[in-house]
């Protein structure tokens, strides 16, 4: 149906539209001819009047640098100058005193200062009081002749023989406009704008001629061919929009809008879409039967995989504690204090790493990691419940982020603590700790981890204990971590950087 009316309507369309716009292009090129010629005409006219007046006012200046004031060559100015400009045309005669030798009765126009009578160009703007000045100086520079021209008088010097309706002219130098003559109708719609230069070259004559207004039979004559061929659209566009752009709108929707595990139905509400169409549509039906498929058994192979996960941790973390559980029976039969403090110096390493089972096994539903704080807290609560008779006050603070980590990352971590807080228990039992974790600056994913206690400050105890065994395994925990544990023996402060899940 689009076809068939845009067939047949295109002929007399472009017919009737080339005819219009061939009428509008050859009534263009009339207005631009008369237009050129009308601003060549009125940019000579005021040329010419001003060269006439010019010489005119370098003859007296002339005169009067060499002679003196003469009553009668101000006369004879005067006559010249009002022969051109009926309005009376104003002049005025300076020396280099500012003393006025010769003027028309007039009173000068302002705009122009004393300090700019003997400099600036022969022919000058003034836009704020509406004037346009001819200047000219004697040979040796001593009297300046200045003349001032109205905006009647160059509006009656700038008419053309053919004068043009609606037009507007407007003299520019540089950045100063003085507007001549405006348009009489409304200004907005098209115009076309020629300019030609006067003679001095520095001042341009623009000639502005607006369209007249248009009239319901030129409107008419104009979109009848755009209407006709507007209307022929809509009706093509109603029968596409049917077949074709509102079912692959929806089916679009539909698509953009879809989830794993729906099953499409886009053309459900559609009664007329094209086969074609219909054919996408129980394709995208038929792919999203597959997709739910696979999603449930992806799923449930998923959760199948969770519980495995989770019964194999709960196994581990029961193990962990059977051990710790078995070692703290032996202890109880022991009788050498070294041998008590051997086994609870091994249970505490193993609830260290019961800890990190059971923390990662809390977060495994979220699959948010390890969380640092809680790790923290419970592995101090473990440490200090097997803490040694005179540490049993041994006192941790804890600061810390909520922060997340591996649980590559939490085993080296919680043994560093364990080897940490041991270290300081044997070394000062009746101390603190304090425990903080903070994300690096500028960086999401790493975050310094402090240990400082008085216990940890460096000494000869402290430098035995570390070359005994304490020192050889922060080393190589420190190395699991893939970063240097540095130690501040002043403050008793030990720092490393972990890396921690975003």
């Amino acid at each position: 149906m689009f076809l068939i009316l845009t067939l047949a309507l295109l002929p007399l369309g472009l017919i009737a539209l080339v005819a219009s716009l061939q009428a509008i292009r050859t009534t263009d090129l009339e207005k631009e001819a008369l237009l050129r010629i009308a601003v060549t005409q009125s940019a000579r006219k005021l040329s010419a009047d001003l060269a006439s007046d010019r010489t005119a006012l370098m003859l007296t200046a002339n005169s009067f640098a060499t002679s003196g004031p003469d009553r009668n060559m101000c006369d004879r100015l005067s006559l010249f100058l009002t022969a051109h400009d009926r309005g009376g045309g104003r002049y005025y005669i300076y020396d280099r005193g500012g003393r006025r030798l010769c003027s028309s009765p007039l009173p000068e126009p302002a705009g122009l200062s004393p300090s700019m009578r003997f400099a600036g160009a022969p022919a000058q703007l003034l836009p704020g009081s509406a004037y346009l000045i001819s200047r000219a100086q004697s040979d040796n520079g001593a009297i300046a002749a200045i003349a001032y021209y109205s905006r009647p008088y160059l509006e009656a010097m700038t008419s053309s023989a053919g004068a043009l309706q609606n037009r507007q002219i407007t003299l520019q130098q540089g950045r100063a406009n003085l507007l001549i003559t405006r348009p009489a109708g409304h200004s907005g719609g098209h115009s076309t704008t020629l300019s030609a230069r006067l003679d001095p070259p520095d001042i341009i004559l623009t000639m502005t001629l607006r369209d007249p207004p248009v009239t319901v039979a030129r409107m008419l004559s104009l979109f009848l061919p755009l209407v006709m061929w507007f209307a022929a659209a809509a009706i093509g566009w109603f029968v596409v929009n049917r077949l074709l752009i509102r079912p692959l709108v929806l089916l679009r929707r539909t698509v953009a809008a879809y989830q794993p595990g729906e099953v499409l139905e886009p053309l459900r509400r559609i009664r007329t879409p094209a086969q074609e169409i219909v054919a996408l549509g129980n394709t995208f039906r038929e792919i999203s039967e597959d997709v739910a498929t696979h999603e449930a058994e992806m799923a449930e192979g998923l959760e199948t995989q969770r519980k495995l996960t989770r019964e194999v941790h709960h196994r581990v973390k029961n193990n962990l504690q059977i051990i710790a559980s078995l070692i703290n029976l032996h202890a109880r039969s022991a009788h050498d204090a070294e041998a008590v403090e051997a086994y609870a110096t091994i249970q505490r390493r193993v609830d260290a790493l019961s800890v990190v089972h059971r923390n990662h096994y809390a977060e495994l539903e979220e699959h948010r990691g390890v969380g640092v704080r809680s790790l923290i807290s419970e592995l101090s609560a473990s440490l200090r419940g097997t803490a040694p008779v005179d540490a049993r006050r041994f006192g941790i603070q804890i600061d810390s982020d909520n922060l997340h980590i591996s649980q590559d990352v939490a085993v080296p971590i919680a043994f560093l603590l364990t080897e940490l807080v041991e270290l300081a228990m044997l070394s000062d039992p009746r101390t603190a700790m304090q425990i903080s974790v903070r994300s690096e600056s500028g960086r999401s994913d790493r975050a310094i981890l402090h240990i400082v206690s008085p216990a940890l400050r460096g000494s000869p105890d402290m430098t035995a204990r570390l070359e005994e065994r304490y020192g050889r395994i922060l080393t190589g925990l420190s190395r699991q971590l893939r970063a240097p544990l540095e130690h501040d023996p002043e403050t008793g402060d030990y720092a490393i950087a972990i890396t921690v899940l975003p």
